[in-house]
Formats: structure tokens, sequence, C-alpha cells
């Protein structure tokens, strides 16, 4: 038997290190990655291109402004992702997390028009990326450096990403034991960071 899709349990996975993702038949597993994936905030890079690409302004971004469209986008089918994780039951329990304050989004706009960003859930000084979207080049990548300006910002001291990828990697992204995240998600989640304004 499954364990309940809702906020409460979500909640509950996230602190003890499990984040879900649905089959396309709806079927729910859920996930402890060992090792696991995650930035070193102090030591995130950004390449010269992308930062000249931000200091551009080519495009406006904004924070918790367009949550399911993100989520849904985020869902269409990609390149080497024909197949979405991301099921209409996601898109409602996390949608409840955001109404609850727990989840958040990233947006990348040109012209108005969404065209990149991300979305996770934050608890206490712990943000989990769930995933990332990208209609223009770079899109994404400048919602990614927005959101790590933001989370050093305001006391945040772990950025899961759960899975490794070459993407992360130019960034910083490194790989921990999962007893290592363990020990610094216990510890994240208890500080009193707060992602929205």
């Amino acid at each position: 038997m499954q364990p309940p899709l809702t906020p409460a349990f979500l909640l509950a996975a996230y602190r003890q290190g499990a984040f879900p993702m649905a089959e396309p038949d709806g079927t729910i597993h859920w996930y402890a990655p060992d090792p696991r994936a995650i930035f070193d905030l102090e030591r995130f890079h950004v390449p010269r291109r992308l930062a000249r690409t931000i200091r551009s302004e080519k495009f406006e971004v904004t924070f918790d402004t367009d949550f399911e469209a993100v989520m849904r986008a985020c869902a269409e089918p990609a390149p080497g992702r024909e197949v979405t994780w991301i099921s209409e039951a996601f898109v409602r329990v996390y949608g409840e997390l955001f109404a609850r304050g727990f989840a958040h989004s990233v947006e990348t706009r040109d012209g108005g028009r969404l065209v990149g960003g991300l979305y996770g859930v934050a608890i206490g000084g712990a943000f989990m990326g769930e995933s990332m979207f990208s209609r223009e080049r770079d899109a994404s990548k400048v919602a990614l450096v927005h959101l790590v300006e933001r989370l050093k910002a305001r006391g945040f001291v772990l950025l899961d990403t759960q899975f490794m990828t070459g993407h992360l990697a130019r960034f910083g992204a490194v790989h921990v034991p999962l007893r290592t995240y363990l020990k610094r998600l216990e510890a994240a989640v208890n500080l009193p960071a707060r992602f929205a304004d």
C-alpha cells in the first residue's frame, strides 16, 4: 500500500531525506539516493558567460508569482525526458504546499513571457530543488543563480539537488554520502530561515 501523497506526509518525508517521483501510471516511488547531490552555497560557481547574461538583464526574474505554471512547464516533455514524473496529483499537492508557504518557484521571463524557472520545497534553512525548465538558452540557469543568491541572503545552508547532472556539476554541485546529507539536513531544517518576503 502506497503512503498518502499529502502535504503533511511530503514534509515529513523531506525532513527524513526522501522525495517522491511518479510513474506514468500514477504509481509513486520514494527515493533517498546515496550519494546525494547538493550545492555548497558558498562555493556555488557562476560561469563567466552566464554572468554576462545576468548582467545584461535579458531576463526578468521573479519569485513565487506563477508557481503552477512553473510546475506544469517542468512537466512538459523535453529531449531526453519524453515522459514526466510530475503527475496531476503532484501539481495538486505541491500547490497546497505553495499555499502553505513551503513550496516556492523562481520564474524567468523574456518580454513578459515565461521562458524558464524552477521550483522546490523550503523547510527551515534547507531548500530541496525539485525540477527546472528552460524555453530559451540560459533561462533556467539564471533562475538557479537567483535562487542561490536568495538562499544565501536569507540564511539557508543547504540546497539539495537530489541527483547529479552535468548541468549542475558545472555550477559546483557535489556528491555527499547519504549519512552526511542527513546530518546536514537535520541541522538545516531547524534554522529560522525564511524564503518568502
